[in-house]
């Protein structure tokens, strides 16, 4: 694939470019690793990371930590579960696409070890990726891989699966050893699950992976005795095969191909999927043959991973940021299927961009059942040449996202018809345009009140990104903004969501939309499906709405759900959040987590933010002019403002309490006001970014390294590299209880 270059006096619109595709990038992680959703192809996807790439290649000062380029997977950490660290990171895999692009791959492996290699080929299974650590041969935990460094603990929910032992059966166990592996349901267990789901009235799932993650990414409190039963049923029909090692010092073989062997022996579960071969063109067979037959494998599998069998050149060929050098990923080709296109609508997204979706007969592609998919814009539909009642070829992009690829022409009957994108925005009647000269894409202007722009709005501020609101999900989203009944939604707009009371809640019917198009999900019926979030029914009883019960009664007494107790208890406690999750929630244009931390770290309050200039607010590390021109503008729109002022008066608080003022952060007091704290592990008590705030509100430097300024590493369950520096510099290290003294009364507590 040819990349188009960016010459050194284009600073400023390589800068541009590198920013819209971080944001982008990140987006797209969230939603698969949090959402268990993709949004795009893994062709695009990596097109993306390759144009990336090459901009900091040419730039160098574009590229940072936290660049897409330079981290892996999801979110380190979640509200449900607790951080796990891992050992040693668990890298992704880069990947190819053709034959060609293997072999030129394998090409510089043998020229940067200066010689043949033999190569392991096993399949590349389309599940979780897992993270078993065992000490003395007996499993201390399970974490999802994370962001590479800290993942989610799942342990509890690891050990209801048979396949996984709870001590290795061996009588010499290393001291420590981490297990890599994918966890998933095998195709005839997903598809008996299903049917169980659908017997009980529970949710039946798309697709094997997004299955896997649901199950094991579910927490048992809360759940009564059938619920927790179905939770554990789902469970014990995973399956774990483990594909490497993490942390394991001085292992007794010399091969990958052997490090199966042991694990089996260990009694691990282990492919026999896999075959050790002398050159590449015998990986291409091996690739050729499994493109062939993936449906004969008892699992879905969406590639083939080759690996270098040697160890030692493991070492010697090294690893970037974010992947091995000695292996990588094929991608298969996505499955395609015919079926017929019914009707393209149009979806309004939280820019305002107006999106034109396939709606099209039921079928089933790459193990998952597909009615919709995206045509992005009115310049695609014609591109594609598809009418309204073509039979259309359909492919599963990546082996996930729906795809129309064009009409089966030779099929036409005279009766289908042209799609006219509308003039009109679908959700609220303003006149679609372009946002400027030259787009492709049309947009609808009316950002404050439509409400299909509300409505991912609101959602985006219960996102984990912003405020953390678990209870303000996307069904609650739309309930909020776009309820089917009343006729009037309880929020306008966004500026009264933390104003909203019980009452506001009833009675609210929603149409469940689906979250990738905003459109609304269907039954097996074809019928929209509905949803009442907020209320639960009990027995008949006469009588009005009773303010100081705050209940509706009539034929039936409503009475208020778990969800909208919950959402108002969350929205109570997001009144104090810091002030970067409260910028983030703003959906201010480009203020992800990491500016909204710099700006809220440098200026401490939303007043200094919006005071000041753009030379102040582009000089703050890690905001530069971009962000300072989308922050600017953002202020200057009327009812933004309105926001700000209606949320200060329902108790939201826009200041860091004891922040000195703009650029006076080191200044400000606290017991740990001049030292430098770096947390590492598990830490009860505290997930790894509440571990880093509590620090900052003491008045301390939340550091994520350890080197000789460090005052103290405090150490939990799964600290690694961090915790051996501590020990090889002096540095003192202190244990969860010890932090939780150390930020609450300071360093002088320790001792006393």
């Amino acid at each position: 694939m040819a990349i188009e270059t960016t010459t050194d006096d284009q600073p400023a619109e390589a800068r541009a470019e590198a920013q819209q595709l971080t944001t982008r990038i990140l987006e797209l992680r969230d939603a698969y690793y949090e959402r268990d959703t993709v949004l795009v192809s893994d062709e695009e996807y990596d097109r993306m990371m390759r144009r990336l790439e090459e901009l900091e290649r040419l730039h160098p000062e574009l590229q940072s930590q936290d660049s897409p380029t330079q981290t892996v997977g999801g979110r380190a950490q979640t509200t449900l579960f607790a951080p796990v660290q891992h050992a040693e990171r668990m890298l992704s895999l880069d990947n190819v696409f053709s034959l060609e692009e293997f072999e030129a791959w394998a090409a510089k492996v043998e020229r940067d070890a200066g010689r043949r290699v033999d190569y392991l080929c096993e399949l590349k299974i389309d599940g979780l990726a897992i993270n078993l650590r065992y000490e003395n041969g007996v499993l201390v935990s399970a974490a999802t891989r994370g962001d590479g460094v800290v993942g989610e603990d799942v342990t509890e929910n690891i050990r209801w699966i048979p396949a996984i032992p709870a001590r290795l059966a061996t009588d010499e166990p290393p001291a420590l050893v981490e297990v890599r592996g994918e966890v998933f349901f095998p195709v005839a267990e997903f598809e008996e699950l299903n049917a169980h789901q659908q017997e009980a009235g529970e949710r039946v799932f798309a697709n094997a992976r997004n299955a896997a993650s649901g199950s094991l990414r579910q927490k048992a409190e809360g759940k009564n005795p059938a619920q927790l039963e179905l939770m554990r049923d789902r469970l014990r029909r995973l399956h774990m095969l483990v594909h490497g090692i993490g942390a394991w010092h001085n292992p007794p073989v010399d091969a990958q191909s052997k490090v199966y062997d042991l694990l089996k022996g260990w009694g691990l579960p282990t492919s026999t999927h896999f075959r050790v071969v002398d050159d590449a063109a015998k990986v291409d067979e091996f690739i050729e043959y499994y493109g062939q037959h993936r449906g004969a494998v008892e699992h879905e599998i969406d590639g083939i991973v080759i690996k270098v069998d040697e160890l030692a050149l493991h070492d010697e060929l090294g690893a970037t940021s974010r992947a091995p050098r000695w292996a990588i990923a094929y991608k298969y080709p996505p499955e395609q299927v015919n079926t017929k296109l019914l009707d393209i609508v149009v979806s309004v997204g939280r820019t305002g961009r107006a999106t034109p979706f396939a709606v099209m007969e039921k079928v089933r592609v790459a193990g998952s059942e597909v009615r919709q998919a995206t045509l992005h814009n009115q310049e695609v539909v014609k591109a594609k040449g598809v009418l309204i009642g073509d039979t259309v070829v359909l492919r599963k992009a990546g082996d996930v996202i729906p795809e129309v690829l064009g009409p089966v022409v030779e099929l036409r009957d005279g009766t289908e018809r042209e799609f006219v994108m509308p003039e009109n925005c679908p959700e609220c009647g303003t006149r679609l345009a372009p946002a400027k000269e030259g787009d492709i894409d049309l947009r609808c202007p009316n950002a404050e009140f439509c409400p299909a722009q509300v409505r991912g709005r609101v959602e985006h501020i219960g996102s984990r990104g912003a405020l953390d609101i678990e209870a303000l999900g996307e069904v609650a989203a739309a309930a909020l903004t776009q309820p089917r009944f009343p006729a009037e939604p309880p929020l306008p707009t966004e500026a009264g969501l933390f104003g909203l009371t019980l009452a506001d809640l009833f009675p609210i019917e929603v149409v469940v939309r689906d979250s990738e198009t905003g459109l609304p999900k269907l039954t097996d019926a074809g019928e929209e499906k509905v949803d009442t979030p907020f209320r639960r029914r009990r027995q008949k009883k006469d009588g009005p709405f009773d303010p100081a019960t705050e209940e509706f009664s009539g034929d039936e007494l409503h009475v208020p759900s778990k969800n909208a107790i919950e959402l108002l208890a969350n929205l109570a406690a997001a009144r104090e959040k810091p002030l970067w999750r409260i910028l983030v929630a703003l959906n201010i244009r480009h203020v992800g987590p990491v500016a909204a931390r710099a700006l809220a770290n440098h200026f401490g309050s939303l007043d200094a933010i919006r005071s000041a200039s753009r030379d102040e607010l582009a000089a703050v590390d890690g905001v530069g002019g971009i962000i300072a021109d989308a922050v600017l503008a953002w202020f200057e729109v009327d009812w933004h403002r309105e926001i700000i002022e209606k949320w200060a008066a329902d108790g939201v608080q826009f200041a860091t309490p004891g922040h000195p003022g703009p650029g006076r952060a080191d200044e400000a007091g606290g017991v740990l006001a001049g030292l430098t704290v770096v947390a590492t592990g598990s830490l009860e008590g505290f997930t790894r970014e509440g571990a880093q705030e509590a620090i900052i509100a003491a008045g301390g430097k939340a550091a994520s390294s350890v080197s000789k300024k460090t005052d103290f590493v405090a150490a939990g369950p799964g600290a690694g590299s961090k915790l051996a520096k501590a020990e090889e510099l002096g540095v003192r290290i202190i244990d969860a209880a010890q932090f939780k003294t150390l930020v609450e009364e300071g360093p002088a507590a320790l001792d006393s």
